[in-house]
């Protein structure tokens, strides 16, 4: 990090450049990633005493730090502008006034053995000028730029010592015009009232405990007529306050709700006292990729760009298997082969945990990627017991199993009766070849498409590759179904991810399974691409993974679609095999439980964002947010099918709003 001088600090904010660095004094650290007209500051953050002063202290570090405001710094951390100290109030407390700011005594006890030199004293006052000056600059230059300025001025208190019910937030607003600002102050209380925090009932309440009386606040209501500030006190409900041990899901969470709350409420009072007329959270949050998310997202591809699921898990002879149990329908055990696991499983593991992830600052981001790390895990756990009775635990892990809803659903649409004779099959896989060439140069989007005798699936993309299964037949209502779903869905995302700043949208996010395939299902639907018999055969993967995750064996899962429910044996082959390959294969439920969410999140929401790479629903608020702050890029391509006029069948259609 930079040591800057007081006064290269002041020039930088003054020429609105935006920084980091740390006071070369180390007192403060200042994060401007962007200049926006709200500041954060955690002023008792800090826990440093000064090498000359350790000796002379009487407090252990232990005492110390219990009247400090750890983890403060954290909870603003993915905010626009941050200013942090570094030192410990017991050195002296920035928010007191510069002639009572070093303390003899506090709370009842003793903090020095000898009084402090008047020049001890005066190294501490300085350090405490020096913030003031540089915190004057910032809203100085913030009014100028902005014609307002808000400060959330965060702090954290103990409370086991006070002998009542006392909010986990408090607002002291005792210096604050509450005429003036007052839909501000209501709005910022609602906000707070409205967090989740792990295992903590949220009280949110205005000069309970507090009152909002310090030197800081005092400050700016003596200096700037058009600054708000808002005393923030927060319960520390983070940590166990006697022991000093943290609680880091509680921390996490309130980082993630912090940003939330602190960027709505700018944004609302933004658009409320400027002539601003459209704001989210989103636009006044930085728009620049921080470079520590850049740095490890690189790190992260360059350790998992390999790790292709389906290309390990999809059996090498296949076709003779096919052959030889198709023979043999009732005694016949399958002896799948597999490719070999090209790399260390336990350096893969030992790579990703050592990621710096603790080094991005935004809160939201930062839980994306740990969940991307931890889902790579259990994806190399899944891996490397291909074939083993251990496979099938990893694969639940990975993708889960069929739910109640999930297999009602399933039973729902197998009841129903055809209504239409499906085509013939007469296309050629080198025609559906040809087809699928045709469909990408109307996208424009440069691919490969190639066929492989190597696939269970009639065809499948792998990064900017279309396979097709050399041995499929298709009908033309089929292979445009597959065109939507392969090109139109899958490659069209792939493709998207490459002109993206995160490599992560390559990857893949949690959930992406489940995304993609419910949005390339959704994509085939609006196509009118959909026939019921494609609804079976996603209702019949349901009950063969759920028949599989219940013990039943390969030859019974085969039996039971082929007799009950009235398929072919190729059918009934290709969706047992998909669900026993492996050892144990979950993952085809998810297509039908994708489709019920892609159709939930299609009624009431703007997809885009979930076309931008390998993406999740659950994801989607962050990467909305992301394109809003221009980190990531709108999608090039988007799905044909959600642009075309509605020829989606009008009983498929009902059917579908009758899944729960």
């Amino acid at each position: 990090m930079l040591q800057l001088s007081e006064a290269e600090i002041l020039e930088r904010i003054q020429q609105l450049a935006p920084f980091e660095a740390q006071l070369n004094d180390g007192s403060l650290t200042i994060r401007i990633s962007e200049y926006q007209p709200y500041i954060a500051t955690a002023i008792h953050h800090g826990h440093r005493l000064r090498g000359d002063l350790m000796p002379n202290c009487l407090l252990t570090e232990e005492e110390r730090y219990f009247e400090e405001d750890p983890f403060t710094g954290d909870f603003i951390s993915s905010l626009p502008i941050v200013l942090q100290g570094e030192d410990s109030r017991y050195e002296y407390d920035l928010n007191r006034a510069p002639e009572n700011c070093i303390y003899d005594e506090a709370w009842g006890k003793p903090v020095w053995q000898t009084a402090l030199t008047d020049e001890e004293r005066a190294v501490s006052l300085a350090k405490h000028n020096s913030y003031y000056r540089i915190l004057a600059c910032l809203i100085d230059t913030l009014e100028s730029q902005f014609g307002l300025c808000l400060l959330y001025d965060v702090h954290s208190y103990n409370y086991q010592r006070i002998d009542r019910d006392v909010p986990v937030f408090n607002l002291g607003t005792k210096q604050v015009n509450t005429r003036r600002w007052r839909k501000e102050i209501d709005s910022l209380v609602g906000k707070l009232r409205n967090i989740e925090l792990p295992n903590v009932e949220i009280t949110a309440e205005v000069n309970d405990v507090f009152q909002g009386m310090g030197y800081q606040a005092s400050f700016v209501k003596t200096n700037f007529t058009n600054t708000l500030i808002m005393p923030l006190e927060v319960k520390k409900v983070f940590m166990d306050e006697a022991r000093g041990e943290s609680f880091p899901l509680v921390i996490d969470k309130l980082r993630a709700e912090m940003k939330n709350v602190l960027t709505e409420h700018a944004a609302e009072t933004i658009l409320r006292r400027t002539k601003v007329k459209k704001l989210t959270g989103s636009n006044v949050l930085a728009s620049k990729l921080p470079r520590e998310v850049l740095k490890l997202d690189r790190q992260l591809f360059s350790i998992a760009r390999g790790v292709n699921t389906l290309s390990y898990i999809n059996p090498l002879n296949i076709k003779q298997e096919k052959r030889r149990f198709l023979h043999r329908p009732y005694d016949y055990q399958l002896n799948f082969t597999y490719r070999q696991l090209d790399l260390d499983p336990f350096k893969f593991r030992e790579q990703l945990y050592r990621l710096p992830v603790e080094d991005i600052r935004d809160a939201d981001i930062q839980a994306m990627y740990r969940k991307v790390i931890d889902q790579l895990a259990v994806r190399i756990d899944l891996l490397t017991s291909i074939g083993s009775d251990e496979f099938l635990y990893n694969s639940l892990r990975y993708y889960g199993q069929p739910d109640q809803n999930d297999i009602a659903n399933a039973n729902f649409f197998l009841h129903a009766c055809e209504y239409s004779e499906p085509e013939e099959e007469t296309i050629s896989a080198q025609e559906a070849i040809q087809a699928f060439k045709q469909a990408a140069d109307e996208y424009g989007v440069k691919c490969k498409i190639a066929g492989s005798k190597q696939l269970i699936a009639r065809a499948m993309v792998s990064g900017r590759t279309i396979k097709v299964n050399q041995t499929a037949k298709f009908n033309r209502k089929d292979l445009d179904a597959l065109i939507h779903h392969e090109l139109g869905v899958h490659l069209v995302t792939s493709a998207n991810a490459d002109m993206q700043p995160l490599k992560v949208l390559k990857l893949g996010l949690p959930g992406n399974t489940h995304t993609q395939e419910g949005l390339a299902i959704l994509c085939e639907h609006l196509s009118g691409s959909f026939p019921l018999h494609r609804l079976k055969t996603l209702a019949l993967r349901v009950v063969a993974v759920d028949m599989m995750v219940k013990g039943e064996s390969f030859n019974e899962t085969f039996h039971v679609l082929k007799h009950d429910y009235g398929i072919s044996n190729d059918q009934a082959f290709t969706i047992t095999a998909r669900a026993y390959r492996g050892g144990g294969f979950t993952k085809d439920y998810l297509y039908l439980k994708g489709l019920k969410d892609a159709l939930h999140a299609y009624a009431s929401e703007d997809l885009t964002s979930l076309f931008i790479g390998k993406t999740g629903f659950e994801f989607k608020p962050l990467l909305d947010e992301l394109i809003t702050r221009e980190i990531l890029k709108k999608p090039a391509y988007m799905p044909k099918a959600l642009a075309m006029k509605d020829t989606s069948d009008p009983i498929i259609s009902y059917m579908l709003k009758c899944i729960k």
